[in-house]
């Protein structure tokens, strides 16, 4: 019994001792790949970039995906970004800079619902999220529903309350609801940081 016991330790080990090579060998060989992968993008080589990660690929790796999915938008091939950033996605279901890459290269391909539909995820993981609340507003105000408009571009200004965008684009909402003065206060805030923004200039000029 001692001797079973013995030499089922023993297989235990060496069980480990393989796996943990086999996983310094796999590291070692995606460290590479990354490593080759920034040279040639570097050079502008995208296509090169994603052949040197390629060789390395694992389809588990999140890291692996989201460089793909990075490297085929910049080689314009967002097909196969939007696949491989879904997949990062998928296994990081909280990862807000995979659904910003997505975002990206859905937006270059002109699929706004996609687009806003990701906002909206990333919205779920980080509510204060600045990029997600502004796109956001900016799609409600698009549609006419100012009020709604109004309340991401608020988050936006409280955090951030000398923020152009922000500024602008609540200005705009309020005035659009009737809350004239406060919509005179926040284009005279935006044109404190674009004095010369013809936007924000006619917004005000339509509170007197």
């Amino acid at each position: 019994m001692e001797t079973l016991k013995t030499k089922t330790i023993i297989a235990i080990f060496s069980i480990l001792f393989i796996a943990n090579a086999v996983t310094a060998q796999t590291y070692d060989e995606i460290q590479k790949a990354f490593k080759a992968s920034y040279i040639s993008e570097y050079k502008a080589d995208y296509n090169a970039a994603i052949s040197d990660m390629q060789k390395a690929y694992k389809d588990d790796s999140y890291e692996c995906n989201f460089r793909l999915g990075w490297l085929n938008h910049s080689a314009k091939k967002y097909e196969k970004a939007l696949e491989y950033y879904q997949k990062a996605i998928t296994l990081k279901g909280y990862s807000v800079e995979a659904r910003l890459g997505y975002i990206a290269t859905a937006t270059a391909l002109k699929r706004y619902t996609d687009v806003y539909n990701k906002y909206e995820e990333i919205l779920k993981i980080d509510p204060y999220n600045s990029t997600a609340n502004y796109w956001v507003g900016v799609n409600y105000y698009n549609v006419k529903k100012y009020d709604i408009a109004a309340k991401y571009f608020e988050l936006i200004v409280n955090m951030y309350p000398f923020d152009y965008d922000a500024n602008h684009m609540l200005g705009w909402s309020y005035l659009n609801i009737g809350k004239t003065p406060e919509a005179k206060v926040l284009f005279e805030k935006a044109l404190l940081y674009k004095p010369s923004d013809e936007s924000a200039k006619s917004g005000l000029s339509k509170c007197d």
